[in-house]
């Protein structure tokens, strides 16, 4: 009697969860295809503007070491010009001194 109850048992353990059919689980499975989908598409845009991102990021970066470079050359022309104005302000202090000494 045992092992008819636990047969009987078993059993109605066994039905009573069942099993999946192919129709439940493409039913569990399609929304999360669909989710999936538009995760997707999220991505591969996010990826294309951080592309873009990456490339005006490089142009400022160029345009900027262009301006770096450009700002050091008017330095430069600027010394040699400050130099070239106190070379000439120092000949003309002598010049001035030689017209007093006249």
């Amino acid at each position: 009697m045992k092992k008819y109850l636990l047969t009987v048992l078993a059993l109605t353990l066994i039905f009573a969860f069942g099993c999946a059919t192919k129709d439940y689980v493409k039913q569990e499975i399609d929304p999360l295809i669909d989710r999936i989908g538009k995760l997707e598409s999220k991505v591969n845009n996010l990826e294309s503007k951080m592309n873009a991102l990456d490339k005006k990021i490089d142009d400022c970066c160029k345009n900027a070491d262009e301006a770096v470079k450009r700002a050091e050359a008017a330095a430069q022309r600027a010394e040699d010009a400050a130099k070239r104005a106190e070379a000439a302000s120092q000949k003309a202090g002598k010049a001035f001194e030689l017209q007093q000494k006249k």
